[in-house]
């Protein structure tokens, strides 16, 4: 890097002799302006108003204008005899946490080396004092003419000074601000907060000047004579009528951005069954129709599908509905099954009772639903 100024940091009595360089540099697109007919490059000229002759810069001097239009030149040498203590000296007035310093004074950015092996040991000094406190050193310092403000901190293992500007040349921000009777709900504020965390941290070193790739791309395109696409401008949206609308769809927006499913679930309330609600399974919507056609059915129908009813298990019987509504068709003879059932497992209830005890009872009851049947 070309240093633009040398000098020295003065921290007390300790002196760190010291190169200024930019740490920024500026990529916008440089255009020059021409003669449109013939391509003649277009100069501006310093021309005396008075006499309408070019003036050579070594006629040219500074000059200050008074509010009533009188002009006061001001030499070099004029200037040149003023105390400016700072001219080759960055005055460190004293240290403050970084936070201290509002945002609005930074101005432009500069790295501090070493001037020479001598130097190398009180800047790395000043350095680590400046890591370790976590401060900011606050200096005053003189470029290009003129006494500025000039905040020091540690960048990776190099000092780098801050331009400042003057705190009177801040403005303040009246009429600026929204009228106070702006009120700001809290439903609003929530879906706020969900967008800012949709869209999450911002990764600086991805951020781009996408005009200026623009601007290098038709330029390009013009030099190699290739025709130049418009491409169409996006259509303002207008005035957002609806904020809750408008934060919604961003959030939405963002999340599918993002990859992930913007879909807003709709919420539907549970039915009653009757209309709306889930549908009946398959046994129960069958099982409806069957009831009704049941008393169509002529006597033998029933009579046999009484007897085939009692044929089956009683575990089967129980699972069929149909059965349980025609139990009062059936004939006297069905109505015993559930006797020989309720028997047999009174039977084996009796833990206490001897096998040759429950078989003689089994046969009991066998005799007694033949006579009963007879």
């Amino acid at each position: 890097m070309r240093s633009i100024w040398n000098g020295s940091i003065s921290f007390g009595l300790v002196s760190i002799p010291v190169k200024l360089m930019n740490a920024t540099e500026n990529h916008s697109i440089s255009f020059r302006q021409i003669h449109l007919c013939d391509g003649g490059r277009i100069r501006y000229r310093k021309v005396c108003e008075l006499d309408e002759e070019e003036v050579p810069a070594s006629e040219t001097v500074k000059a200050y204008e008074d509010a009533d239009g009188t002009v006061i030149p001001v030499t070099d040498e004029d200037l040149a005899s003023l105390p400016l203590p700072t001219a080759r000296t960055i005055e460190i007035e004293g240290f403050v946490p970084a936070s201290a310093v509002d945002p609005l004074q930074l101005d432009s950015a500069y790295y501090l080396s070493a001037n020479g092996v001598p130097a190398a040991k009180p800047y790395a000094l000043l350095r680590e004092a400046l890591r370790r406190s976590g401060k900011v050193a606050v200096a005053k310092y003189a470029l290009r003419g003129r006494e500025r403000l000039g905040m020091l901190r540690v960048v990776d293992d190099v000092i780098a000074m801050h331009g400042l500007l003057w705190p009177d040349e801040i403005r303040a921000p009246e009429g600026v601000a929204p009228d106070s009777d702006v009120r700001v709900r809290d439903a609003e504020l929530d879906l706020a907060d969900a967008l800012m965390n949709t869209l999450g941290d911002a990764d600086l070193e991805t951020l781009h000047d996408d005009y200026r790739e623009a601007v290098e791309e038709l330029v390009a395109a013009k030099a190699a004579g290739e025709p130049v696409t418009e491409e169409a401008a996006e259509e303002p949206e207008g005035k957002v009528l609806d904020l809750m609308a408008a934060l919604e769809s961003s959030v939405r927006a963002a999340k599918e951005s993002q990859g992930e499913d913007g879909e807003v679930a709709d919420v539907h309330h549970i039915g009653s069954g009757r209309s709306g609600g889930p549908k009946q399974s398959g046994a129960a919507s069958q099982g409806a129709p069957a009831k009704k056609a049941a008393p169509k059915k002529a006597a033998a129908g029933r009579a046999s599908a009484g007897k085939a009813a009692a044929k089956e298990p009683a575990g089967k019987q129980a699972g069929k509905k149909p059965t349980a509504e025609k139990a009062p068709t059936k004939k006297p003879a069905a109505k015993k099954a559930p006797t020989k059932k309720s028997t047999a497992k009174k039977s084996t209830a009796k833990k206490s009772a001897t096998k040759a005890t429950a078989k003689p009872a089994a046969k009991t009851a066998r005799g007694a639903r033949k006579r009963t049947s007879a």
